[in-house]
């Protein structure tokens, strides 16, 4: 396989996940890093660097080019870039008015080179297959978005959250960068690729913030065949939420959640695959293979893009409807109006906003674990997340009963632990844990290795899910399939998650499962069922039936273990093997057995493990939990009992 040379032009913001993945395909034998283009270009990347992109082109002679630089330098540099003779890979949104779209559509036709828009969203399979899922014409597609942005959001550059900057268009609103991936997927789903596809827009546009661009709108559109899309955002939610298209047939319905590449439909939630935009570029150099997401294709994203550069300045929204927090502004409800909006195919004005801004009774479709009237936990699949994450299906957050939230995410300590969930840090060589690979007489070190766990079906069981899971490498390969269950019940004033999993080889020999440990990390065994508790918790213990404290327990073969603060108590009883226990509590609180304590395990078939944790509120202490054989073993069973 030939290697196509690769250039990067903005390397300081999101052009970071650019380089990984150009390291990453470089891994695979299928791209090499040629140079990088930018003002202040970082120091030891090993390769030319240059301010002048086509200069480096020529220079280097790089194939492909990757543009992400801000929004208004997009049309001179892919320009520049096509006529040095480069292929184009060119960040979202392609350009900022029609009439920039067009200069860049004419140096393609010019050079007969191709320019591939970043949209990554249409690289994944679940586009054409949301297109035939309700089994009936698509008549609409609602798009319901609310995500959260700090203050320092609108800092980070001079173009941030402007218009215009210096008498040129930026557009960096709402609706044209952050949840520009929605507004293509929609379009692309209801086949609008060009400007002519769509006829007509209505558009309310909103602000919280003190910008001048968008962070709260509305946009409907109508397509030349009568199609409506509907779309309603705001970066003014008091959370992050994985957004969706709310897909409108004559008389079923069902939703696409883009981010994470999966349908719902009928209660069952099915995952599909994603090609990466570079990597079906070069194999379009390389093999002259169609293009997922040629410029021509984003032609109807462009066009509304036009329309809000047209459109007057965004209203600002009244303080009275705006809640001030330290780090950001919320508009309280607005989640709730989003969904409404995206179900009735109505604009925020039809729904009275903004003095409507209040908790609507149609929650966002979410995997819930409720146990009575409590929701004790969500079972979330992020879509935000980058490859060194190894992203993964999780718990967070889980609550107890009285609602104190027992994970934690993304901590400063560990950006890459994820609440409560399966996680292994080397499967076949593939990290599953996230971050640093521990290298034997190197240490920690960022490796282009990490897979994921990407989804087959989710479906609702008793108490619970059932999730089906592909562990896929870095290269695309399907290592394993997970077979998981995880239900809730409660039990003495408390409740029990049952977390089950099943994993099989599919390479067609035994997987290997290590942990840095088995490489010479003495004490980090770590590697399987992972729960990450708060570290702001006060009054942190953590005890088995026979001793007491972190480095007694640590390493400890038992069936049961607690992990304790003032506020909740976790107890974790494995039900299906018997794996050391991996614990910290000093540095931050983490449990969870591991299957490779300190030699590899290999897997010739398929590996069973299933754990119970109770979540309490309060602190239980060892003299309740351990006590005597007899009421020991009374408590187990109380816990066990109507265990699937």
């Amino acid at each position: 396989m030939r290697q196509v040379r690769v250039v990067v032009a903005g390397v300081n913001g999101y052009g970071r996940h650019h380089l990984e993945n150009v390291r990453r395909l470089a891994a695979a034998g299928r791209a090499e890093l040629a140079g990088v283009c930018d003002i202040a270009p970082p120091s030891g990347l090993g390769v030319p660097a240059s301010a002048d992109l086509a200069s480096l082109i020529r220079e280097t002679g790089a194939e492909a080019a990757v543009i992400a630089t801000p929004i208004h330098t997009h049309a001179p540099l892919a320009v520049a870039a096509l006529r040095a003779g480069a292929h184009v890979l060119l960040e979202k949104p392609p350009a900022p008015s029609v009439e920039e779209f067009q200069t860049i559509s004419a140096a393609v036709a010019e050079t007969g080179l191709a320019c591939q828009v970043g949209f990554q969203s249409l690289g994944s399979d679940a586009v054409p297959a949301a297109r035939d899922v309700l089994g009936e014409p698509l008549r609409a597609i609602g798009v319901a978005g609310a995500w959260t942005r700090p203050f320092g959001y609108y800092t980070r550059s001079a173009w941030a959250g402007r218009r215009r900057l210096d008498g040129v268009d930026v557009m960096d609103g709402a609706l044209t960068n952050p949840f520009a991936h929605a507004v293509a997927t929609a379009l692309a789903v209801a086949g609008a690729d060009t400007v002519d596809s769509v006829a007509g827009i209505e558009l309310e546009l909103y602000r919280a913030n003190a910008i001048e661009s968008d962070d709260t709108s509305s946009a409907r559109l109508r397509l030349a065949d009568g199609t409506v899309i509907a779309i309603t955002v705001s970066l003014c939610s008091v959370r992050r939420t994985e957004p969706y298209l709310h897909l409108h047939g004559e008389t079923r319905s069902a939703r696409l959640f883009y981010t994470v590449d999966e349908i719902e439909s009928g209660g069952v939630r099915t995952g599909f695959g994603r090609t990466n935009l570079l990597g079906d570029l070069l194999a379009h150099i390389r093999d002259s293979t169609p293009l997922l997401v040629p410029l021509a294709r984003t032609g109807g994203f462009t066009r509304l893009l036009d329309a809000i550069r047209l459109a007057p300045e965004p209203r600002p929204i009244e303080e009275r409807f705006v809640r001030r927090e330290p780090s950001r502004l919320v508009l309280p409800g607005i989640e709730g109006l989003a969904v409404r909006a995206a179900q009735d195919l109505r604009t925020l004005s039809e729904l009275g906003f903004p003095d409507t801004v209040e908790p609507a009774d149609r929650p966002w479709p979410e995997t819930i674990l409720r146990v009575g009237g409590h929701e004790v936990a969500a079972y979330i699949q992020r879509g935000d997340l980058q490859a060194t994450d190894a992203p993964r299906p999780h718990l967070h957050p889980v609550r107890t009963l009285g609602g104190t939230v027992v994970t934690e995410t993304q901590p400063d300590d560990h950006v890459h632990h994820f609440g409560a969930g399966v996680a292994i840090s080397d499967v076949d060589g593939v990290n599953f844990w996230g971050g640093s690979t521990y290298v034997p007489g190197e240490g920690p070190k960022i490796l282009p290795n990490h897979g994921r766990q990407r989804r087959r079906t989710l479906r609702p069981i008793d108490g619970g899910y059932a999730d089906t899971l592909d562990w896929v490498g870095p290269d695309g390969t399907v290592l394993a399939d997970e077979e998981r269950t995880l239900t809730a019940r409660p039990v003495a004033g408390a409740w029990v998650l049952h977390f089950t999993f099943t994993l099989t080889g599919r390479t067609g020999r035994p997987l290997v499962i290590q942990s840095s440990a088995c490489k010479g990390r003495t004490g980090a065994g770590y590697g399987g069922f992972f729960w990450r508790a708060p570290k702001d918790s006060p009054g942190l213990a953590v005890f088995t039936g026979e001793a007491s404290g972190e480095e007694a327990v640590h390493g400890s073969v038992t069936p049961w273990l607690a992990l304790t603060s003032d506020a909740w108590s976790l107890v974790f009883v494995q039900t299906a093997g018997l794996d050391p226990w991996f614990v910290r509590a000093a540095h931050y609180p983490g449990v969870g057995p591991a299957l490779a304590w300190d030699e590899p395990l290999t897997v010739p078939h398929h590996l069973t493990r299933a754990i119970t944790v109770v979540v309490a509120d309060g602190r239980l202490t060892p003299g309740e939990l351990r006590g005597s054989s007899e009421a020991r073993s009374s408590w187990l069973s109380s816990v066990l009992e109507g265990m699937p």
